[in-house]
């Protein structure tokens, strides 16, 4: 028991203590900023782009379908428009992607002017692409719920790697598996989809400071 002297405990919960504190508070942060890939490697729009202007590598893309009847998620847009657009605007190589069918520019033209009524829309993107490209897009995702006359009501979360983020524990998932974020669920888009940007940023984050470091270390030992 004389180990266990006065000084030694002080000692103890003034250095000690605190040092194992901060270790698992690290690797619970580390964790905890990493969003599940749930696919990886989905296809790059810019192989069904048209005009060669929209890619999803080196962005961070909230990507949604439109459909043959434009109205059809036009709340969930409205929704998706107010809670996460308007809250990542200024972060960098944000962009929400709409693809719709070939034929469907005076309905989406019109949707534009109502969704940019009150909106800055430089970070909206809209796409046209034929029917068979947007279904082979789509399949890239290997998400179980068919799109529906090329419209669903999720939305789906790209990183700058191409590939699709999500939950693989999600408590309101039939396997546990988040592929996309029902845009017509405020309670979803405030919930979950705003939380993954945020620790997908995060993650981001962290590896711009770990790259940083390792090159300030290089620099100190001469590499």
């Amino acid at each position: 028991m004389k180990f266990f002297t006065k000084k030694r405990v002080v000692l103890f919960l003034l250095f000690i203590f605190p040092l194992i504190c901060f270790l698992l508070l690290s690797l619970g942060e580390n964790n905890f900023t990493k969003l599940p890939i749930v696919t990886p490697n989905i296809i790059d729009v810019s192989e069904i782009d048209a005009t060669k202007t929209v890619k999803l590598k080196d962005n961070v893309t909230i990507v949604c379908f439109l459909g043959n009847d434009v109205n059809t998620n036009r709340s969930g847009l409205f929704n998706l428009n107010e809670k996460i657009y308007k809250k990542f605007i200024e972060y960098k190589q944000f962009q929400i992607l709409a693809i719709y069918p070939n034929g469907k520019e005076v309905e989406v033209e019109r949707l534009k002017e109502e969704i940019g009524a009150f909106t800055d829309m430089q970070k909206w993107v809209f796409m046209a692409s034929s029917k068979e490209e947007i279904e082979t897009f789509y399949t890239s995702f290997s998400c179980a719920i068919p799109l529906v006359d090329l419209a669903t009501p999720n939305a789906f979360l790209i990183d700058k790697d191409v590939n699709l983020r999500g939950r693989l524990n999600d408590e309101d998932s039939k396997d546990g598996k988040l592929f996309g974020y029902n845009m017509n669920s405020v309670s979803v888009l405030n919930g979950k989809l705003k939380d993954d940007l945020k620790v997908l940023y995060y993650e981001y984050y962290a590896a711009f400071k770990e790259r940083n470091k390792n090159k300030a270390d290089r620099k100190e030992v001469g590499l």
